[in-house]
């Protein structure tokens, strides 16, 4: 127990640079306990040993793995979504909502995904220097879900602000918020009966329809929240990725060059500056090892993604930013891995290229400006401000 590393999450140099900061600690052991003030965690730090717990039935989902929330009683068996459930019930709540998510579909999503983008950067015209986490980052993957999921247009600015609470962190907001978000939820399906459309609330509500057992109401509401909140991942990377392209002005340049580099450019930002510092933690159903550490039962354990994706046993000089980076055998944990793999990684990634492309061919000139805010978060690496300018300074 004495040669396991142990990692401050309140520690300054974790909290700015968590992915040089898990460095050293990776080099020491496969694991490492994280400590902050009133709790303590393990995290996996290693790849392969990464991909091996996250498909493990050993470690669990379960309503442990959250914490408590102090939420009204008849909301309650509504937050038995799918990411709490493992086994054949996951299983049964996935494959309901998974044909909305596949590759194929994401893809022929892509034109209406590129309509999104452009209303809001039209909504820009004129601006020489904007926010780009509120102008843009946040406000396009709520639009896009939404969509998808089925939420009227109407109803939108309020999972907008919903939405703004996952991106930014607000757990308090988010949890004062619930009842408000059940009752939209419920809302949502109530219209989606009265007019069915081609979206995955009426989807649902036809394979309810054919055979009630598939699917309780109960569980209906919750897939609908969750597939709306979960859908906010994109925001945080599309900021990250802004920044981190600004930052390195050669791959920029050879992106703008080259535009069909852009789908491995996204692989490789998400590896180098995943939006998810950390996977929920799973609990440990019996004593388990893992290198010479036994870890016991009933203890919660992560995978620490910003130090698996940079294990230099998976990835070649994995701190260098390279949108070349040939695809090798390893791949990124960003979505995580095994059964509670990131339903959306497709619509994710297809938002990301889409964004980014239309960010760097109708501006030209996009640079950083001051002000770029990053809210110490040792889970979450996200921007709340990233004020860019859209076009160079005109001299006198």
């Amino acid at each position: 127990m004495s040669d396991v590393p142990e990692i401050q999450l309140t520690d300054p140099e974790v909290l700015r640079d968590p992915f040089t900061a898990y460095s050293p600690a990776r080099e020491r052991s496969p694991i490492a306990k994280l400590v902050a003030p009133g709790f303590a965690l393990w995290a996996v730090l290693r790849h392969d040993e990464a991909r091996k717990m996250l498909s493990d039935p050993r470690f669990a989902l379960s309503p442990a793995s959250y914490p408590p929330m102090d939420i009204p009683e008849h909301c309650r068996p509504y937050m038995r979504s799918m990411q709490v459930v493992e086994g054949p019930e996951h299983l049964r709540l996935r494959r309901l909502v998974s044909p909305a998510f596949t590759p194929r579909k994401a893809a022929a999503l892509r034109p209406g995904i590129e309509r999104l983008v452009d209303d809001l950067l039209d909504g820009l015209a004129g601006q020489s220097e904007i926010d780009l986490v509120t102008a843009f980052a946040r406000p396009l993957p709520v639009d896009v879900i939404c969509a998808l999921v089925g939420i009227a247009e109407a109803d939108r600015p309020r999972w907008r602000e919903y939405g703004t609470m996952v991106a930014a962190g607000d757990g308090p907001g988010l949890q004062n918020a619930v009842p408000a978000i059940v009752e939209d939820a419920l809302a949502a399906i109530a219209k989606r009966k009265l007019e069915p459309s081609e979206d995955v609330v009426s989807q649902l509500l036809q394979i309810q329809a054919e055979d009630g057992d598939r699917l309780s109401e109960t569980e209906l509401v919750s897939l609908v929240w969750q597939l709306v909140l979960g859908g906010q991942v994109p925001g945080n990377l599309i900021a990250n990725a802004v920044e981190v392209l600004l930052s390195h002005p050669d791959q920029l340049a050879a992106l703008r060059e080259d535009p069909a580099l852009m789908p491995g450019a996204v692989e490789e930002l998400m590896r180098w500056c995943s939006p998810q510092l950390l996977t929920i933690p799973r609990i440990t159903t019996t004593d388990v090892r893992i290198g010479d550490v036994t870890i016991p039962k009933g203890e919660p354990v992560t995978v620490a993604i910003a130090a698996a994706n940079r294990d230099p046993k998976a990835f070649p000089d994995p701190d260098v930013f390279d949108i070349r980076r040939a695809a090798g055998p390893a791949w990124h944990l960003a979505f995580a891995h095994g059964p509670h793999f990131c339903l959306g990684a497709s619509l994710a990634r297809v938002q990301t290229e889409v964004a980014l492309a239309a960010l760097l061919r109708r501006f030209p000139d996009l640079a950083l400006a001051d002000g770029l805010l990053r809210i110490p978060d040792p889970g979450t690496w996200r921007l709340n401000a990233l004020p860019v300018r859209l076009r160079a300074a005109v001299a006198n």
